[in-house]
C-alpha cells in the first residue's frame, strides 16, 4: 500500500525534513520524492509506502495536514489506489 503526498506553499528551510519527520514517525517509508521551487513557491510530491504504518491512514493524512497547517503549507494525502482511479483513462 502506497500514498501519494503533494505539498505546496511558500519555501522555508526544513519543508521535506518537517513532512519526513511525520512519516518516519508513523512508520510510513519515502520511497520518492519530487520536489521543484519557482521563485518563492514550493512544489513537492512524495510517494510513500504506508504498509507499515502505525496509525490509520486517515489520522496520518491529518497529521500532515496539521503539519502543513503550522508551516502555511497546502498538504493533500491520498491513497495510491484512488490516485490510480481518478487518473485512468
Amino acid at each position: 500500500m502506497r500514498a501519494v503526498i503533494t505539498v505546496i506553499g511558500k519555501d522555508t528551510i526544513g519543508i521535506l525534513a518537517q513532512i519526513s519527520t511525520v512519516c518516519a514517525q508513523s512508520s510510513a517509508n519515502v520511497m520518492d520524492v519530487t520536489q521543484t521551487i519557482l521563485q518563492d513557491l514550493f512544489a513537492m510530491t512524495m510517494l510513500v509506502d504506508i504498509s507499515k504504518c502505525n496509525i490509520p491512514f486517515e489520522e496520518f493524512s491529518a497529521q500532515l495536514k496539521k503539519q502543513g497547517e503550522g508551516m502555511n503549507l497546502k498538504i493533500h494525502v491520498m491513497h495510491e489506489d484512488i490516485f490510480n482511479s481518478m487518473h485512468r483513462i
